[in-house]
Formats: structure tokens, sequence, C-alpha cells
């Protein structure tokens, strides 16, 4: 779906502007996403597969929910709905503890310029994860990891493509802020 965006500066504020994704894509404007890192109470992580069917990095493990933020939506709404969307999860706001706000500003050889800040929150999954619903268009699969499981894959994730490649920093300070919350 071509759905409309904000588009912000370089530094992330509002320019009180929108465009379609494509034309976001396509030249390259900033914009906001919602990324939301689930979290068993053990400390398991939820890992989502990106679907066959995503143009970039298909196929690749990456966060447990993640989706642009539509024109005239908060953050926290868009994290919302698209945790509904793409693992039929529903969550509150209450439920969302921010962790930063990630700068990624990548080319892609197929032409698409994705110059996005990850607004970044982590939330405890209250399901079982044989409850969720991932939705086809976007996840492939859904998997729970240990810290150390995850920790693990981080170490050799240059050389196994297994995550997304230019995430590592980002994925090393999720790691850090559910660490911290689970021990």
């Amino acid at each position: 779906m071509d759905e409309r965006i904000d588009i912000v500066t370089k530094t992330g504020q509002e320019t009180g502007k929108t465009a379609l994704k494509s034309e976001v894509h396509d030249k390259g404007y900033h914009h906001n996403t919602a990324h939301i890192w689930l979290y068993t109470a053990k400390g398991d992580i939820l890992l989502a597969q990106r679907s066959v069917k995503k143009v970039i990095c298909p196929l690749l493990w990456d966060v447990s929910v993640a989706g642009h933020v539509d024109a005239g939506e908060t953050i926290e709404q868009a994290a919302i709905r698209e945790t509904q969307e793409e693992i039929g999860l529903t969550i509150s706001e209450f439920d969302l503890k921010k962790i930063g706000v990630f700068p990624c500003f990548q080319s892609y050889k197929n032409g698409i310029i994705d110059n996005e800040f990850h607004h970044t929150y982590i939330a405890k999954l209250p399901v079982s994860i044989n409850k969720l619903k991932p939705q086809p268009e976007e996840v492939d699969a859904l998997q729970l990891v240990t810290l150390d499981q995850f920790k693990l894959l981080l170490q050799h994730s240059t050389n196994t493509n297994y995550f997304v490649p230019s995430n590592k920093k980002y994925y090393e300070s999720v790691l850090k802020a559910i660490t911290l919350v689970t021990q």
C-alpha cells in the first residue's frame, strides 16, 4: 500500500509536508518509523523473519514489528497499529517503553533510498508465540531467541546472512535495553 507519510528534516524535525511512501523512498526524504521489540518474562526476544515479498532484505531476521508512521499519526499510534497488523497482537501505549531514536540512512541497489529515524520501543510479550498471527506480506515466520542466542547471532552476523547486516550497532542497543529490564 502506498500510504502518505510525514517528511522530517535530516535531524528529525517535522516539516509539515507529506509524500507517498514510494516518493519518500524514491527521493530519499527523511521520515519516521516505529520499531517494537517484544520480549518474554524469561528474557527471550521475538524476532520476525522479513517476508519473501519484501523488496529490502527479504527472509532476513529483524525487529519483532516495524513500520512507517502514517501522515498525521503519532509514533505510538503507529507502533500500536503496526503490532496489530503485522502479528495480530493488541497492545497499548502503556505497554511501550521507548529506548531511543536510531537514525538509519541506507541506499539499496534497487534504487530505494531509505532515510529513516527508527523510534524504538521494547514491550513485554503478553501471550505465547503460537497466539500471534503473522501478516504474510510482512512476516514469513516468528521465533523466540534467548539473550545469549541473540548475542551469539550478532557476533557472527557479518558472515551468516541472518540479520539485516547494516543494523548491528542498533541490535546491540536493543539487546542492552532488554537485558536491563529482564535481569
